[in-house]
C-alpha cells in the first residue's frame, strides 16, 4: 500500500457512512459501505459492519456484512458473520466464519461452498 494514498481510520475512531478510495486500513469502528479499488485491511481489534467491495482484503478483526473481493486473507483473530464472495481465499488457523462463502470463481458468479 502506498502511504500517500492510504486512508486510515484510527483505533479510537468510530465512523458511519460511505468510504470510497484506493487503499484503506481500519483500526477502529466503521459502519456503512466500503468501496475500495485497491487493498482493504481490517486490523486486529477493528469492528466493521458494512457492505464491502475491494480488490483485496485482509481481515484481522471483527466483520459483519457482505464482502466481495478478488483476494481475501483471514487472519488468526478474524471473526466474520455474513456473506463472502472471493476469487482467492486463504484462512489462517483460528479465524472464525459464520455465513455463506463463494470462493474459487470470479466474484459475483460463484456457487456457494458453505
Amino acid at each position: 500500500m502506498e502511504v500517500e494514498k492510504l486512508t486510515i481510520i484510527d483505533a479510537q475512531t468510530e465512523v458511519e457512512g460511505k468510504l470510497k478510495g484506493k487503499d484503506a486500513r481500519i483500526l477502529g469502528r466503521f459502519k456503512g459501505e466500503i468501496d475500495i479499488s485497491g487493498r482493504l485491511v481490517l486490523s486486529e481489534g477493528s469492528h466493521v459492519e458494512a457492505n464491502v467491495k475491494a480488490e483485496a482484503a485482509e481481515v484481522g478483526g471483527e466483520f459483519k456484512g457482505d464482502l466481495t473481493v478478488r483476494s481475501l486473507l483471514l487472519m488468526e483473530k478474524a471473526k466474520i458473520v455474513g456473506k463472502i464472495d472471493a476469487q482467492v481465499m486463504a484462512v489462517r488457523e483460528g479465524a472464525q466464519m459464520n455465513g455463506t462463502i463463494s470462493a474459487g470463481s470470479k466474484p459475483g458468479t460463484g456457487t456457494s461452498a458453505g
